[in-house]
C-alpha cells in the first residue's frame, strides 16, 4: 500500500513563521514593522478568533506586495529560500530525505504560506516533494494582492490533500503539524505527529 507523508511547513519543517521572515527579507525591517503596526488591531482580533485568519493574511499580503511584478516576486521567493536554508529544521530535512528513499512513498508539504516561497526550499529534492500552498492572483503580470485559492489552513489542508489523492483506502497517511491550523489534517491521518523534530514531540492518539 502506498504511503503518503504530509508535512506542515511553518513551525513544523521550519523553526518560525516564514511570512514575517519573507516580508522582512523583501521589504526590510522598518517597512515590516510599520505594516504590522498598521494591522495590529486586526491581528489582535484574529488571535481572539473574532476576525477570519485568511482575511487578515490577505490584507497584510496585499499591503506589502500588491502591484509588484510577478517575475520580481518570484525572484525574491527564490532568493529568500536560497539565502535562508537555516530556517529548515535539520531533523525535518533528514526525515524527508529518508522517506524519499523508501519505495511506494510520496511527500506533500501543505502550507498556509504562499507556495511561491515555500516551493524553492525543496528545489534540491529532485522534484519529488509536492507543495500545496496558498496561491496568489496575477493579472497583466502584476500581483493583485488577492488569493486565488482558499487559505490553506485547517480543513482546507485536508481538502487540498484529498483533491490530490482522492482514494483514501489506497494509501496510509502520516501527518506532521504544530498548530491549530493542522488539527484537521492530523485527525485525518492514520498517524499524526504534533510538534515534531524537537523536544516534546507527541504522536496524536487515534
Amino acid at each position: 500500500m502506498k504511503r503518503i507523508y504530509a508535512f506542515d511547513f511553518d513551525g513544523t519543517l521550519t523553526d518560525k513563521d516564514t511570512l514575517p521572515a519573507f516580508i522582512r527579507f523583501a521589504k526590510g525591517g522598518i517597512r515590516m514593522a510599520a505594516g504590522f503596526l498598521y494591522f495590529s488591531p486586526l491581528i489582535v482580533l484574529m488571535k481572539l478568533h473574532l476576525y477570519p485568519n485568511w482575511k487578515v493574511k490577505q490584507q497584510v499580503f496585499s499591503w506589502f506586495f500588491k502591484g509588484m511584478e510577478a517575475g520580481v516576486f518570484d525572484r525574491l521567493c527564490l532568493a529568500f529560500a536560497r539565502q535562508n536554508p537555516q530556517l529548515l529544521r535539520p531533523e525535518g530535512v533528514a526525515t524527508v530525505k529518508r522517506i524519499l528513499g523508501e519505495p511506494e512513498t510520496a511527500v506533500v508539504v501543505i502550507s498556509a504560506s504562499i507556495d511561491n516561497w515555500v516551493r524553492p526550499f525543496f528545489d534540491g529534492f529532485g522534484g519529488k516533494v509536492q507543495v500545496l500552498g496558498t496561491q496568489i492572483e496575477v493579472a497583466d503580470g502584476l500581483l493583485t494582492g488577492r488569493f486565488t485559492s482558499r487559505n490553506c489552513y485547517g480543513q482546507e489542508k485536508v481538502n487540498r490533500l484529498t483533491a490530490l489523492y482522492p482514494h483514501r483506502k489506497d494509501y496510509r497517511l502520516t501527518a506532521f503539524g504544530d498548530s491549530r491550523g493542522d488539527r484537521e489534517l492530523l485527525a485525518y491521518a492514520d498517524r499524526g505527529f504534533y510538534k515534531p523534530f524537537r523536544n516534546g514531540e507527541t504522536e496524536c492518539g487515534k
